[in-house]
Protein backbone atom coordinates (compact mmCIF):
# COMPACT_ATOMS: atom_id res chain seq x y z
CA UNK A 1 0.00 0.00 0.00
CA UNK A 2 1.25 3.74 -0.57
CA UNK A 3 3.01 5.10 2.54
CA UNK A 4 1.28 7.28 4.86
CA UNK A 5 1.90 11.06 4.41
CA UNK A 6 1.95 13.68 7.26
CA UNK A 7 -0.34 16.66 6.95
CA UNK A 8 0.97 20.05 6.61
CA UNK A 9 1.68 21.74 9.49
CA UNK A 10 -0.23 24.56 8.41
CA UNK A 11 -3.53 22.51 7.87
CA UNK A 12 -2.89 23.03 3.98
CA UNK A 13 -2.37 20.18 0.89
CA UNK A 14 -0.82 17.56 1.99
CA UNK A 15 -0.96 13.64 1.28
CA UNK A 16 -2.04 10.69 3.37
CA UNK A 17 -5.58 12.08 4.47
CA UNK A 18 -8.63 11.34 2.87
CA UNK A 19 -9.64 14.53 3.08
CA UNK A 20 -7.35 17.48 2.23
CA UNK A 21 -8.35 21.18 2.70
CA UNK A 22 -7.50 23.11 0.06
CA UNK A 23 -6.02 26.59 -0.03
CA UNK A 24 -7.16 30.01 -1.20
CA UNK A 25 -4.10 29.90 -3.70
CA UNK A 26 -5.07 26.01 -4.79
CA UNK A 27 -8.97 26.69 -5.48
CA UNK A 28 -7.71 29.82 -7.18
CA UNK A 29 -5.59 27.42 -9.34
CA UNK A 30 -8.65 25.04 -10.04
CA UNK A 31 -10.86 27.42 -11.25
CA UNK A 32 -8.46 29.03 -13.88
CA UNK A 33 -7.60 25.40 -14.97
CA UNK A 34 -11.50 24.66 -15.18
CA UNK A 35 -11.59 27.83 -16.72
CA UNK A 36 -9.16 27.25 -19.39
CA UNK A 37 -10.31 23.47 -19.88
CA UNK A 38 -14.00 24.96 -20.53
CA UNK A 39 -12.75 27.47 -23.31
CA UNK A 40 -10.68 25.22 -25.08
CA UNK A 41 -13.33 22.35 -25.12
CA UNK A 42 -15.79 25.06 -26.29
CA UNK A 43 -12.91 25.70 -29.09
CA UNK A 44 -12.94 22.47 -30.58
CA UNK A 45 -16.44 22.16 -30.69
CA UNK A 46 -16.29 25.85 -32.81
CA UNK A 47 -13.87 24.47 -34.78
CA UNK A 48 -15.83 21.08 -36.03
CA UNK A 49 -18.97 23.32 -36.14
CA UNK A 50 -17.04 25.62 -38.85
CA UNK A 51 -16.68 23.47 -41.80
CA UNK A 52 -20.84 22.19 -41.50
CA UNK A 53 -21.33 26.10 -41.47
CA UNK A 54 -19.44 26.64 -44.76
CA UNK A 55 -20.52 23.23 -46.14
CA UNK A 56 -24.51 24.89 -45.59
CA UNK A 57 -24.05 28.41 -46.73
CA UNK A 58 -21.91 26.62 -50.16
CA UNK A 59 -25.33 24.16 -50.46
CA UNK A 60 -27.76 27.20 -50.32
CA UNK A 61 -25.87 30.20 -51.80
CA UNK A 62 -28.44 30.86 -54.67
CA UNK A 63 -31.20 31.03 -52.06
CA UNK A 64 -31.51 34.79 -51.77
CA UNK A 65 -33.64 34.76 -48.76
CA UNK A 66 -31.31 32.70 -46.80
CA UNK A 67 -28.47 34.54 -47.92
CA UNK A 68 -30.19 37.63 -46.54
CA UNK A 69 -30.84 35.97 -43.03
CA UNK A 70 -27.53 34.90 -43.06
CA UNK A 71 -26.27 38.35 -43.37
CA UNK A 72 -28.93 39.57 -40.19
CA UNK A 73 -27.41 36.75 -38.64
CA UNK A 74 -23.71 37.84 -38.83
CA UNK A 75 -25.22 41.52 -37.69
CA UNK A 76 -26.35 40.14 -34.37
CA UNK A 77 -23.71 38.04 -34.08
CA UNK A 78 -20.97 41.27 -34.67
CA UNK A 79 -23.51 42.85 -32.21
CA UNK A 80 -23.26 40.77 -29.46
CA UNK A 81 -19.13 40.23 -29.71
CA UNK A 82 -18.79 44.07 -29.94
CA UNK A 83 -18.27 44.79 -33.68
CA UNK A 84 -20.98 47.33 -34.90
CA UNK A 85 -20.67 47.60 -38.60
CA UNK A 86 -19.38 51.43 -39.76
CA UNK A 87 -23.22 52.91 -39.98
CA UNK A 88 -23.59 51.70 -36.15
CA UNK A 89 -22.46 53.04 -32.84
CA UNK A 90 -18.81 53.67 -33.15
CA UNK A 91 -16.31 50.88 -31.15
CA UNK A 92 -14.20 52.14 -28.04
CA UNK A 93 -11.25 53.92 -29.04
CA UNK A 94 -7.80 54.61 -28.32
CA UNK A 95 -6.53 52.31 -24.95
CA UNK A 96 -9.87 51.56 -24.12
CA UNK A 97 -10.34 50.04 -27.74
CA UNK A 98 -6.90 48.61 -27.60
CA UNK A 99 -7.44 46.78 -23.20
CA UNK A 100 -10.86 45.29 -24.44
CA UNK A 101 -9.80 43.98 -28.48
CA UNK A 102 -7.46 41.94 -26.95
CA UNK A 103 -7.60 38.12 -26.96
CA UNK A 104 -7.45 37.37 -23.08
CA UNK A 105 -10.63 40.15 -22.65
CA UNK A 106 -12.40 38.43 -25.52
CA UNK A 107 -12.25 35.19 -24.62
CA UNK A 108 -13.26 36.18 -20.94
CA UNK A 109 -16.04 37.81 -23.11
CA UNK A 110 -16.96 34.59 -24.86
CA UNK A 111 -16.44 36.10 -28.09
CA UNK A 112 -15.99 32.81 -30.39
CA UNK A 113 -13.63 34.34 -32.84
CA UNK A 114 -11.20 34.91 -30.54
CA UNK A 115 -11.74 31.28 -28.95
CA UNK A 116 -11.31 29.67 -31.93
CA UNK A 117 -7.78 31.71 -33.00
CA UNK A 118 -6.81 30.84 -29.28
CA UNK A 119 -7.30 27.45 -29.21
CA UNK A 120 -3.32 26.61 -28.84
CA UNK A 121 -3.06 28.85 -26.51
CA UNK A 122 -6.03 27.56 -24.43
CA UNK A 123 -4.52 23.75 -24.84
CA UNK A 124 -1.10 25.03 -23.64
CA UNK A 125 -2.83 26.55 -20.47
CA UNK A 126 -4.57 23.04 -20.22
CA UNK A 127 -1.39 20.94 -20.51
CA UNK A 128 0.19 23.39 -18.46
CA UNK A 129 -2.56 22.78 -15.01
CA UNK A 130 -2.64 19.32 -15.85
CA UNK A 131 0.99 19.24 -15.43
CA UNK A 132 0.66 20.63 -11.89
CA UNK A 133 -2.26 18.95 -11.01
CA UNK A 134 0.42 15.51 -11.88
CA UNK A 135 2.66 17.26 -9.31
CA UNK A 136 0.15 17.15 -6.31
CA UNK A 137 -1.37 14.22 -6.99
CA UNK A 138 2.71 12.62 -6.99
CA UNK A 139 3.45 14.47 -3.89
CA UNK A 140 0.45 15.95 -2.02
CA UNK A 141 -1.81 12.47 -1.75
CA UNK A 142 -1.29 8.37 -0.96
CA UNK A 143 -2.47 7.80 -5.03
CA UNK A 144 1.53 6.39 -4.83
CA UNK A 145 4.08 4.82 -3.22
CA UNK A 146 7.04 6.39 -1.55
CA UNK A 147 10.58 4.57 -1.22
CA UNK A 148 13.64 5.05 0.78
CA UNK A 149 17.04 6.70 -1.31
CA UNK A 150 19.61 4.23 -1.36
CA UNK A 151 23.17 4.61 -2.60
CA UNK A 152 25.75 2.40 -4.39
CA UNK A 153 28.36 4.27 -5.61
CA UNK A 154 28.88 1.61 -8.38
CA UNK A 155 25.56 1.96 -9.65
CA UNK A 156 26.09 5.46 -9.50
CA UNK A 157 28.87 5.95 -12.01
CA UNK A 158 27.43 3.33 -14.04
CA UNK A 159 24.96 5.27 -14.97
CA UNK A 160 26.33 8.31 -15.72
CA UNK A 161 29.08 6.65 -17.57
CA UNK A 162 26.39 4.77 -20.16
CA UNK A 163 24.33 8.33 -20.58
CA UNK A 164 28.06 9.86 -21.58
CA UNK A 165 29.14 6.89 -23.66
CA UNK A 166 25.40 7.13 -25.66
CA UNK A 167 25.96 10.94 -25.56
CA UNK A 168 29.66 10.62 -27.51
CA UNK A 169 28.21 7.83 -29.37
CA UNK A 170 25.34 9.09 -31.20
CA UNK A 171 24.95 13.06 -30.59
CA UNK A 172 28.84 13.57 -30.86
CA UNK A 173 27.68 17.50 -33.13
CA UNK A 174 30.72 20.10 -34.53
CA UNK A 175 29.85 23.44 -34.25
CA UNK A 176 29.71 26.12 -37.29
CA UNK A 177 32.46 28.12 -35.58
CA UNK A 178 35.24 26.91 -32.58
CA UNK A 179 34.70 29.72 -30.26
CA UNK A 180 36.15 29.94 -26.75
CA UNK A 181 33.03 28.90 -24.75
CA UNK A 182 30.14 28.97 -27.68
CA UNK A 183 26.35 28.23 -26.97
CA UNK A 184 26.95 24.49 -27.88
CA UNK A 185 29.73 23.70 -25.23
CA UNK A 186 28.17 25.72 -22.35
CA UNK A 187 25.01 24.02 -22.82
CA UNK A 188 26.94 20.59 -22.80
CA UNK A 189 28.49 21.70 -20.01
CA UNK A 190 25.15 22.62 -17.67
CA UNK A 191 23.92 19.29 -19.09
CA UNK A 192 26.45 16.30 -17.80
CA UNK A 193 26.69 18.82 -14.19
CA UNK A 194 22.97 18.92 -14.00
CA UNK A 195 23.11 14.74 -14.41
CA UNK A 196 25.72 14.26 -11.62
CA UNK A 197 23.43 17.14 -9.38
CA UNK A 198 20.02 14.76 -9.95
CA UNK A 199 21.41 11.50 -9.57
CA UNK A 200 23.30 13.11 -6.45
CA UNK A 201 19.97 13.78 -5.32
CA UNK A 202 18.23 10.96 -6.25
CA UNK A 203 20.67 8.81 -4.69
CA UNK A 204 21.85 10.79 -1.96
CA UNK A 205 25.42 10.65 -2.70
CA UNK A 206 26.88 12.93 0.23
CA UNK A 207 30.14 11.69 -0.91
CA UNK A 208 29.77 14.19 -3.43
CA UNK A 209 28.81 17.15 -1.82
CA UNK A 210 32.30 19.48 -2.96
CA UNK A 211 31.78 18.56 -6.58
CA UNK A 212 27.72 19.68 -6.11
CA UNK A 213 28.70 22.88 -4.72
CA UNK A 214 30.99 23.76 -7.42
CA UNK A 215 28.33 23.03 -10.02
CA UNK A 216 26.07 25.26 -8.34
CA UNK A 217 28.96 27.69 -8.73
CA UNK A 218 29.18 26.70 -12.22
CA UNK A 219 25.14 27.90 -13.24
CA UNK A 220 25.67 30.94 -11.44
CA UNK A 221 28.66 31.36 -13.06
CA UNK A 222 26.98 31.40 -16.57
CA UNK A 223 24.30 33.55 -15.00
CA UNK A 224 27.16 36.49 -15.23
CA UNK A 225 28.70 35.05 -18.49
CA UNK A 226 25.68 35.01 -20.39
CA UNK A 227 23.88 37.88 -19.43
CA UNK A 228 27.13 40.14 -19.35
CA UNK A 229 27.77 38.96 -22.49
CA UNK A 230 24.39 39.43 -24.17
CA UNK A 231 23.63 42.96 -22.34
CA UNK A 232 27.30 44.02 -23.60
CA UNK A 233 27.24 42.70 -27.07
CA UNK A 234 23.77 44.41 -28.12
CA UNK A 235 23.32 47.19 -25.73
CA UNK A 236 19.49 45.59 -25.37
CA UNK A 237 18.54 47.09 -21.79
CA UNK A 238 14.36 46.73 -22.78
CA UNK A 239 12.03 46.36 -20.14
CA UNK A 240 10.62 43.37 -22.83
CA UNK A 241 13.68 41.55 -22.39
CA UNK A 242 14.25 41.73 -19.07
CA UNK A 243 10.31 40.50 -18.30
CA UNK A 244 11.61 37.61 -20.71
CA UNK A 245 14.11 36.41 -18.03
CA UNK A 246 12.17 37.33 -15.25
CA UNK A 247 9.21 35.09 -16.77
CA UNK A 248 11.30 32.38 -17.65
CA UNK A 249 13.49 32.03 -14.04
CA UNK A 250 9.78 32.29 -12.11
CA UNK A 251 7.01 31.49 -14.26
CA UNK A 252 6.74 27.33 -13.36
CA UNK A 253 8.22 28.07 -9.76
CA UNK A 254 5.37 30.75 -8.69
CA UNK A 255 2.82 27.96 -10.26
CA UNK A 256 4.51 25.55 -8.23
CA UNK A 257 4.57 27.23 -4.85
CA UNK A 258 0.81 27.87 -5.64
CA UNK A 259 -0.53 24.52 -5.94
CA UNK A 260 2.38 22.48 -3.76
CA UNK A 261 1.95 25.25 -0.84
CA UNK A 262 5.76 25.75 -0.96
CA UNK A 263 7.91 28.78 -0.30
CA UNK A 264 9.81 30.27 -2.73
CA UNK A 265 12.99 29.06 -1.11
CA UNK A 266 12.19 25.44 -1.64
CA UNK A 267 13.74 25.94 -4.92
CA UNK A 268 16.25 28.15 -4.14
CA UNK A 269 18.24 28.07 -7.64
CA UNK A 270 14.95 30.42 -8.67
CA UNK A 271 15.59 33.54 -6.15
CA UNK A 272 19.41 32.97 -6.50
CA UNK A 273 19.64 33.05 -10.53
CA UNK A 274 16.82 36.07 -9.99
CA UNK A 275 18.79 37.81 -8.18
CA UNK A 276 21.87 37.63 -9.70
CA UNK A 277 20.37 38.39 -13.09
CA UNK A 278 19.08 41.46 -11.74
CA UNK A 279 22.48 42.65 -10.78
CA UNK A 280 24.02 41.74 -13.93
CA UNK A 281 21.51 44.26 -15.50
CA UNK A 282 21.37 46.79 -13.00
CA UNK A 283 25.61 46.34 -13.33
CA UNK A 284 25.40 47.21 -17.37
CA UNK A 285 22.26 48.83 -17.23
CA UNK A 286 23.40 51.82 -14.96
CA UNK A 287 24.57 54.23 -17.40
CA UNK A 288 25.08 52.10 -20.38
CA UNK A 289 27.51 54.74 -22.00
CA UNK A 290 29.75 53.93 -20.49
CA UNK A 291 30.68 50.00 -20.95
CA UNK A 292 32.56 50.87 -24.23
CA UNK A 293 35.63 52.29 -21.46
CA UNK A 294 37.78 49.87 -19.89
CA UNK A 295 38.15 51.92 -17.10
CA UNK A 296 34.49 52.17 -16.57
CA UNK A 297 33.93 48.93 -16.90
CA UNK A 298 36.64 48.00 -14.81
CA UNK A 299 35.23 50.24 -12.14
CA UNK A 300 31.53 49.02 -12.49
CA UNK A 301 32.90 45.31 -11.89
CA UNK A 302 34.75 46.58 -8.65
CA UNK A 303 31.49 48.63 -7.06
CA UNK A 304 29.85 45.06 -8.02
CA UNK A 305 32.83 43.47 -5.65
CA UNK A 306 32.49 46.15 -2.81
CA UNK A 307 28.68 46.06 -3.23
CA UNK A 308 28.43 42.31 -2.94
CA UNK A 309 31.10 42.60 0.12
CA UNK A 310 28.52 45.06 1.89
CA UNK A 311 25.48 43.34 1.57
CA UNK A 312 27.09 39.51 2.62
CA UNK A 313 30.05 39.53 4.38
CA UNK A 314 28.58 42.09 6.93
CA UNK A 315 25.98 39.75 7.93
CA UNK A 316 23.80 42.79 9.97
CA UNK A 317 23.55 44.66 6.72
CA UNK A 318 21.97 41.67 4.84
CA UNK A 319 19.65 40.53 7.71
CA UNK A 320 18.82 45.03 7.82
CA UNK A 321 18.38 44.37 3.57
CA UNK A 322 15.91 41.27 3.89
CA UNK A 323 14.05 41.27 6.71
CA UNK A 324 11.16 43.44 4.84
CA UNK A 325 11.40 40.55 2.35
CA UNK A 326 10.82 37.36 4.65
CA UNK A 327 8.18 36.54 3.15
CA UNK A 328 9.52 36.04 -0.20
CA UNK A 329 12.73 34.45 0.89
CA UNK A 330 12.16 33.57 3.86
CA UNK A 331 12.25 29.60 4.74
CA UNK A 332 11.56 27.17 7.56
CA UNK A 333 12.05 23.16 7.37
CA UNK A 334 9.12 21.56 8.68
CA UNK A 335 11.42 18.68 9.66
CA UNK A 336 14.10 21.16 11.61
CA UNK A 337 11.83 24.24 12.56
CA UNK A 338 14.42 27.21 13.63
CA UNK A 339 13.89 30.61 14.58
CA UNK A 340 15.75 31.93 11.77
CA UNK A 341 13.90 31.92 8.71
CA UNK A 342 16.38 34.08 6.39
CA UNK A 343 19.17 31.54 7.35
CA UNK A 344 18.37 29.55 4.63
CA UNK A 345 18.68 32.67 1.98
CA UNK A 346 22.37 33.77 3.59
CA UNK A 347 23.78 30.37 3.70
CA UNK A 348 22.52 29.56 -0.50
CA UNK A 349 23.25 32.68 -1.70
CA UNK A 350 25.78 33.61 0.21
CA UNK A 351 27.76 30.35 -1.08
CA UNK A 352 27.82 31.55 -4.87
CA UNK A 353 27.69 35.65 -4.06
CA UNK A 354 31.18 36.58 -5.67
CA UNK A 355 31.22 34.15 -8.75
CA UNK A 356 28.63 35.89 -11.10
CA UNK A 357 31.11 38.66 -10.90
CA UNK A 358 33.77 35.85 -12.15
CA UNK A 359 30.89 35.48 -14.72
CA UNK A 360 31.63 38.78 -16.14
CA UNK A 361 35.20 39.19 -15.77
CA UNK A 362 35.37 35.72 -18.39
CA UNK A 363 32.95 36.96 -20.89
CA UNK A 364 34.71 40.72 -20.65
CA UNK A 365 37.95 38.85 -21.24
CA UNK A 366 36.57 37.03 -23.71
CA UNK A 367 37.79 38.55 -26.96
CA UNK A 368 41.14 38.54 -25.26
CA UNK A 369 41.42 35.22 -24.67
CA UNK A 370 39.96 34.39 -27.84
CA UNK A 371 42.95 36.43 -29.71
CA UNK A 372 45.58 34.33 -27.32
CA UNK A 373 44.44 31.06 -28.60
CA UNK A 374 44.17 32.56 -32.31
CA UNK A 375 48.06 33.01 -31.54
CA UNK A 376 48.80 29.29 -30.40
CA UNK A 377 46.80 27.86 -33.26
CA UNK A 378 49.37 30.06 -35.85
CA UNK A 379 52.42 29.08 -34.49
CA UNK A 380 54.72 26.05 -35.41
CA UNK A 381 53.25 22.40 -34.86
CA UNK A 382 56.34 21.64 -32.51
CA UNK A 383 55.69 25.61 -30.78
CA UNK A 384 51.96 24.64 -30.96
CA UNK A 385 52.76 21.38 -28.72
CA UNK A 386 54.93 22.74 -25.95
CA UNK A 387 52.49 25.70 -25.20
CA UNK A 388 49.36 23.32 -25.15
CA UNK A 389 51.82 20.73 -23.01
CA UNK A 390 53.21 23.95 -20.63
CA UNK A 391 49.47 25.02 -20.03
CA UNK A 392 47.80 21.30 -19.30
CA UNK A 393 50.77 21.03 -16.94
CA UNK A 394 50.62 24.21 -14.99
CA UNK A 395 46.53 23.71 -15.02
CA UNK A 396 46.89 20.04 -13.98
CA UNK A 397 49.30 21.59 -10.83
CA UNK A 398 46.77 24.27 -10.18
CA UNK A 399 44.17 21.21 -10.30
CA UNK A 400 46.03 18.91 -7.59
CA UNK A 401 46.38 21.76 -4.98
CA UNK A 402 43.00 22.73 -5.43
CA UNK A 403 42.02 18.99 -4.59
CA UNK A 404 44.46 18.54 -1.68
CA UNK A 405 43.97 21.92 0.34
CA UNK A 406 40.67 22.69 -0.36
CA UNK A 407 38.54 20.67 -2.01
CA UNK A 408 39.23 17.66 -0.25
CA UNK A 409 37.94 19.70 3.17
CA UNK A 410 35.20 18.11 5.04
CA UNK A 411 31.79 19.65 4.44
CA UNK A 412 31.60 22.28 7.15
CA UNK A 413 34.94 23.35 6.47
CA UNK A 414 34.88 23.30 2.97
CA UNK A 415 31.83 26.00 2.46
CA UNK A 416 33.43 28.39 4.89
CA UNK A 417 36.01 28.67 1.73
CA UNK A 418 34.19 27.80 -1.53
CA UNK A 419 32.76 31.14 -1.62
CA UNK A 420 36.23 32.59 -2.18
CA UNK A 421 37.57 29.70 -4.48
CA UNK A 422 34.49 28.03 -6.51
CA UNK A 423 36.52 30.01 -9.53
CA UNK A 424 39.30 28.08 -9.56
CA UNK A 425 37.78 24.92 -10.99
CA UNK A 426 35.52 26.41 -13.03
CA UNK A 427 38.44 28.38 -14.71
CA UNK A 428 41.03 25.21 -14.82
CA UNK A 429 37.94 23.54 -16.68
CA UNK A 430 37.57 26.41 -18.99
CA UNK A 431 40.96 26.21 -20.00
CA UNK A 432 41.12 22.58 -20.20
CA UNK A 433 37.37 22.45 -22.41
CA UNK A 434 39.00 24.55 -25.01
CA UNK A 435 42.72 23.83 -25.09
CA UNK A 436 42.40 23.06 -28.90
CA UNK A 437 40.49 23.98 -31.52
CA UNK A 438 38.97 20.68 -32.19
CA UNK A 439 37.63 20.49 -27.86
CA UNK A 440 36.10 23.26 -28.95
CA UNK A 441 34.26 22.59 -31.92
CA UNK A 442 32.81 19.28 -30.83
CA UNK A 443 30.11 19.10 -28.50
CA UNK A 444 27.43 16.42 -27.36
CA UNK A 445 24.15 17.08 -28.33
CA UNK A 446 23.03 15.18 -25.86
CA UNK A 447 23.80 16.72 -23.46
CA UNK A 448 23.75 20.09 -24.38
CA UNK A 449 19.87 19.25 -24.75
CA UNK A 450 19.31 18.46 -20.90
CA UNK A 451 21.27 21.57 -20.69
CA UNK A 452 18.35 23.60 -21.74
CA UNK A 453 16.01 22.13 -19.34
CA UNK A 454 17.84 22.33 -16.70
CA UNK A 455 15.34 24.96 -14.71
CA UNK A 456 12.40 22.14 -15.63
CA UNK A 457 14.34 19.44 -14.68
CA UNK A 458 15.23 21.25 -11.08
CA UNK A 459 11.69 22.03 -10.34
CA UNK A 460 10.38 18.73 -11.45
CA UNK A 461 12.64 16.76 -9.58
CA UNK A 462 11.14 17.94 -6.44
CA UNK A 463 7.11 16.14 -6.86
CA UNK A 464 7.28 13.70 -10.16
CA UNK A 465 10.90 12.06 -9.23
CA UNK A 466 11.47 12.40 -5.76
CA UNK A 467 8.87 12.84 -3.10
CA UNK A 468 8.44 14.82 0.03
CA UNK A 469 5.24 14.45 1.16
CA UNK A 470 4.96 17.40 3.18
CA UNK A 471 4.24 21.12 2.12
CA UNK A 472 7.68 22.63 2.43
CA UNK A 473 9.72 19.25 2.89
CA UNK A 474 12.44 18.93 1.52
CA UNK A 475 12.56 15.81 -1.03
CA UNK A 476 13.45 12.66 1.33
CA UNK A 477 11.93 9.82 -0.38
CA UNK A 478 11.47 9.04 -3.97
CA UNK A 479 8.64 8.22 -5.82
CA UNK A 480 7.49 4.50 -6.85
CA UNK A 481 5.29 3.79 -8.98
CA UNK A 482 6.91 0.10 -9.29
CA UNK A 483 7.33 -0.94 -5.57
CA UNK A 484 9.48 -4.22 -5.18
CA UNK A 485 11.65 -2.87 -8.77
CA UNK A 486 14.00 0.06 -7.68
CA UNK A 487 15.83 -0.38 -11.08
CA UNK A 488 12.44 -0.60 -13.41
CA UNK A 489 10.97 2.13 -11.43
CA UNK A 490 13.89 4.30 -11.49
CA UNK A 491 13.56 4.07 -15.82
CA UNK A 492 10.25 4.35 -15.68
CA UNK A 493 9.76 7.60 -13.17
CA UNK A 494 13.04 8.76 -15.25
CA UNK A 495 11.57 8.70 -18.21
CA UNK A 496 8.30 10.18 -17.65
CA UNK A 497 10.39 12.94 -15.42
CA UNK A 498 12.21 13.84 -18.81
CA UNK A 499 9.29 13.99 -20.64
CA UNK A 500 7.38 16.04 -18.31
CA UNK A 501 10.20 18.34 -17.98
CA UNK A 502 10.47 19.12 -21.89
CA UNK A 503 6.89 19.57 -22.15
CA UNK A 504 7.48 22.52 -19.38
CA UNK A 505 10.06 24.03 -21.49
CA UNK A 506 8.31 24.35 -24.44
CA UNK A 507 5.21 25.04 -22.72
CA UNK A 508 6.68 27.85 -20.61
CA UNK A 509 8.32 29.33 -23.95
CA UNK A 510 5.38 29.58 -25.83
CA UNK A 511 3.46 31.05 -23.41
CA UNK A 512 5.99 33.61 -22.69
CA UNK A 513 6.46 34.34 -26.72
CA UNK A 514 2.35 34.99 -26.32
CA UNK A 515 2.46 37.29 -23.55
CA UNK A 516 5.63 39.51 -23.10
CA UNK A 517 6.41 40.93 -25.74
CA UNK A 518 10.05 42.08 -26.54
CA UNK A 519 9.55 45.22 -28.17
CA UNK A 520 6.20 46.55 -27.66
CA UNK A 521 6.53 47.78 -23.89
CA UNK A 522 2.58 48.98 -24.40
CA UNK A 523 1.76 45.67 -25.24
CA UNK A 524 3.84 44.22 -22.17
CA UNK A 525 1.89 46.94 -19.70
CA UNK A 526 -1.24 45.81 -21.09
CA UNK A 527 -0.71 42.52 -20.87
CA UNK A 528 0.52 43.15 -17.36
CA UNK A 529 -2.45 44.59 -16.25
CA UNK A 530 -4.49 42.31 -17.66
CA UNK A 531 -3.28 39.14 -16.13
CA UNK A 532 -3.16 41.25 -12.77
CA UNK A 533 -6.56 41.93 -12.88
CA UNK A 534 -7.16 38.16 -13.91
CA UNK A 535 -5.09 37.01 -11.42
CA UNK A 536 -7.16 39.37 -8.74
CA UNK A 537 -10.16 37.84 -10.05
CA UNK A 538 -9.89 34.17 -9.96
CA UNK A 539 -7.98 34.42 -6.79
CA UNK A 540 -11.29 36.16 -5.62
CA UNK A 541 -13.50 33.53 -6.63
CA UNK A 542 -11.19 31.15 -5.01
CA UNK A 543 -11.04 32.79 -1.37
CA UNK A 544 -15.19 33.07 -1.66
CA UNK A 545 -15.27 29.32 -2.27
CA UNK A 546 -12.45 28.42 0.21
CA UNK A 547 -14.28 30.64 2.64
CA UNK A 548 -17.47 29.01 1.72
CA UNK A 549 -16.48 25.42 2.49
CA UNK A 550 -14.60 26.50 5.57
CA UNK A 551 -17.72 27.91 6.96
CA UNK A 552 -19.51 24.86 6.01
CA UNK A 553 -17.76 22.86 7.94
CA UNK A 554 -17.55 25.23 10.69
Amino acid sequence: MPAATEAAPDGGAAGGGSFVLLSVGQVSFIVGYLWAIGLYTYSIVLHRRKPLQVTLSKAHLSDPDIESKAHQALETTSLVNGDKSSNGASKPTGVLQDFWSTPLVRCMLMDRQAIMDCGDTLLHMVEFGSILVWFFMCDRTDLFWQAEKWYNRDMFWFLFLCLTLVALGSSLQPVRTPLLLNRPQTEEWKGWMQVLFLLYHYFEARELYNAIRIFIAGYVWMTGFGNFSYYYRTGDFSIGRFCQMMWRLNFLVIFCCIVLQNSYMLYYICPMHTIFTVFVYACLGIAPQLNKSPVWMWTKIGLSLGAIFVLWDMKPVFYALWGPFDWLVGYTDPRKPGPDRLHEWYFRSGLDRYIWIWGMVCAYIHPTCMKLLNMIEELPAFRQLTVRALVLSVTALLGWVYYVHIYSLPKLEYNKVHPYTSWIPLTLWCVVRNITPKLRTYSARLYGWLGCITLETYLCQFHIWLHSDIADGQPKYLLSLLPGYPMLNFALVTGLYVFVSNRLFHLTNELKDRIVPHDDNRCLARNIIQMLLLGAFVFGIGWVLERTVVLHMV
